[in-house]
């Protein structure tokens, strides 16, 4: 079933377009701010997204799209908004969005233009959620929720899991601990705690066996980052 993410403040708005896309038989899951569009955006896999231009709070839609650009996430994103104007249209298509809905608009138009962003992902038609997250020899299995590293299977708890798909889907990339904290945990990142390097460290001496390459760095100041081995 196509997963698709509304990112909506207001409430009436965000059920009717909720309901319009459950009768198209798209699964849906609603937020009401940027902030926590982005960090449900980055740490979930979603078909796509809906996202209202003019969000309150300080992540607004396209403080949202910009950065969830700026992490390589693709997936594919429809604007909303009141702002019709040309040069509005163009700021929100540059920031990353692909396609621009002005408001008023009609369901049957939203469902289409939904369904043509996620054909053009999927030139095939095939489904175009994945199964599989891969970094050299580490693999993922999405479905079944194991790991893999070459032959030998590595046994994780949940908050490691989590943990890992993260790294895995931002592989190559620096992730800061707030990122982790906001994804993993759903919350604010306490610079009192050292839950993020305690579960780190756990998850580390499972991944890097002791005669395989470190996968799992540590970038001082910075965060973590997942790197296949060279």
């Amino acid at each position: 079933m196509t997963h698709v993410l509304v990112v909506e403040d207001d409430a009436s708005t965000a059920r009717e377009i909720a309901a319009a896309l459950q009768d198209h038989g798209f699964s849906v899951d609603c937020v009401d701010n940027g902030r926590d569009g982005l960090v449900r955006a980055v740490s979930e896999s979603f078909d796509a997204i809906v996202l209202d231009r003019m969000l309150p709070g300080a992540v607004d839609g396209l403080g949202m799209l910009t950065a969830l650009r700026a992490t390589g996430i693709a997936t594919p994103v429809l604007i909303l908004s009141a702002l019709s104007a040309l040069d509005e249209r163009v700021r929100g298509l540059r920031a990353g969005g692909d396609d621009y809905l002005t408001k008023p608009f009609e369901f049957i138009e939203l469902t289409a233009r939904l369904d043509a962003l996620i054909r053009r992902r999927s030139p095939l038609g095939g489904d175009t959620r994945e199964n599989q997250l891969r970094v050299g020899k580490l693999e993922i299995d999405l479905l079944r929720r194991t790991v893999r590293r070459g032959e030998r299977e590595i046994e994780l708890v949940p908050r490691e899991y989590a943990l890992l798909e993260h790294l895995m889907r931002h592989a190559g990339q620096v992730v800061t601990r707030t990122m982790l904290f906001e994804a993993v945990w759903n919350y604010s990142y306490d610079e009192r705690t050292n839950v993020i390097e305690v579960h780190i460290g756990r998850l580390r001496r499972k991944v890097d066996g002791e005669d395989e390459s470190p996968m799992i760095q540590t970038v001082r100041g910075a965060g973590y980052v997942l790197r296949a081995p060279e």
